[in-house]
């Protein structure tokens, strides 16, 4: 008699391998009810797929439309706390549907281009030239805090025109911030800090830049408002999740794949005999092997049946890339990591009309990350085997990944 799957998703076994845990509810129980927190949770490739590319059943629209409450559950003093939480994540333009979602993408897209975000391709080289150069004097880094979290966040904030002096700072709203896929009853209190520190610190900008706009991405978010499009907080709200959304999963895709590559020696070794020519296809293998984003969530918008469980409206959904992406309908050997996969059809940046606006800039941040190390650092190893992850149920984020060479 099979054991029954535990409904505890914020337990260290499942946020240290969710790829044990997902994968057994995928092979046993794909729509799955989670009884704990009362949502569905959706593991297989076909239905994430299915799901991302029928916007108009799941609504995107969580915050602003679940009537529950928060889950896992928040201590009682801090349900006001929540109610702030729920109009500052309402207002952001990934938590509308059509066509308010369309037009809120329309104002930011454009500056989105895949053409537009190659441009930015040399800043990004050179800043990994820096940030290895500081490293290689040291003799020792932590990928995690020496190259993967300020490289991301040096190129957001140049893109929106934030001060260099303001960087850590931003860096340290945005982990307040992440909070909002944490498990602790008593998280609202640092996430709130985050999201009013966020509107307070982007204000000014904002203001500054709706009167003299630049070329710089806060002057387009700031356009939307004088075309009616965003109210002023929606513009605020939007900039602070650019600004989060913008460095948060590629300091994860940088982590996670350099990780990935250490823990296979055999494909890091394949990886440097042509880091130029294989950056691309091993960029995709580490998106879809350890992906930055574990799991987004939706609201059912009608009754509809999905393997003959019937999903009421309202009720919550939450589907996970970590395990569509290591699928074996999909993926021969899911759980290789292989750096000459193709083709590589994983969901590591979501589909349809909410894939993500950042996947270009990402891909480009990956590849020169990876090639710079192989480069660098051909004999790179781990220092330790100790790994910790973030208790979230949204990211896959390392707490520090520290590494040598010799």
């Amino acid at each position: 008699m099979a054991t029954a799957v535990r409904d505890d998703m914020f337990t260290p076994d499942v946020i240290a391998d969710p790829y044990g845990y997902y994968g057994r509810l995928r092979d046993e129980d794909p729509v799955h009810w989670n009884d704990t927190y009362g949502l569905w949770v959706i593991t297989r490739h076909d239905d994430v797929t299915w799901l991302t590319r029928h916007h108009e059943l799941f609504s995107s629209a969580v915050f602003k439309n679940d009537p529950r409450p928060a889950y896992p559950a928040i201590d009682e003093s801090d349900l006001g706390l929540y109610e702030y939480v729920r109009h500052y994540q309402g207002d952001q333009f990934i938590q509308h549907d059509r066509p308010e979602h369309l037009d809120m993408r329309r104002i930011v897209h454009g500056y989105f281009t895949p053409k537009a975000m190659e441009s930015w391709r040399p800043f990004v080289v050179n800043a990994v030239k820096e940030l290895l150069d500081a490293a290689e004097e040291k003799g020792s880094m932590d990928v995690m805090r020496d190259l993967a979290t300020p490289l991301p966040v040096l190129v957001i904030a140049q893109m929106m025109g934030v001060p260099a002096q303001d960087r850590p700072y931003v860096r340290e709203l945005a982990e307040k911030l992440l909070y909002i896929g944490r498990g602790e009853h008593d998280r609202m209190p640092i996430l709130t800090d985050g999201m009013k520190g966020m509107i307070e610190y982007v204000s000014p900008l904002v203001d500054e830049r709706s009167v003299k706009p630049g070329d710089d991405f806060i002057s387009v978010l700031a356009s939307g408002e004088k075309r009616g499009v965003f109210s002023r907080h929606q513009v605020l709200v939007n900039t602070s999740l650019l600004l989060l959304a913008g460095h948060e999963t590629t300091i994860n895709l940088l982590c996670n794949g350099t990780l990935s590559f250490l823990q296979h020696p055999d494909q890091w070794e394949l990886y440097k005999e042509d880091p130029v020519g294989r950056a691309k296809w091993a960029t995709e293998e580490c998106l879809r092997y350890d992906a930055p984003v574990k799991s987004i969530q939706r609201l059912a918008s009608q009754d509809l049946e999905m393997r003959d469980k019937v999903m009421r409206t309202d009720e919550r959904i939450r589907w996970f890339i970590s395990s569509a992406n290591r699928d074996p309908n999909v993926f021969a050997e899911p759980d290789r990591f292989d750096i000459t996969r193709q083709p590589n059809p994983h969901v590591a940046f979501g589909n349809g009309v909410h894939h993500c606006l950042g996947a270009t800039l990402a891909r480009v941040e990956g590849q020169e990350v990876f090639k710079a190390l192989a480069e660098r650092f051909p004999g790179l190893e781990l220092e330790t085997e100790g790994l910790e992850y973030q208790p979230s149920i949204t990211f896959r984020s390392l707490k520090s990944l520290p590494v040598t060479w010799h």
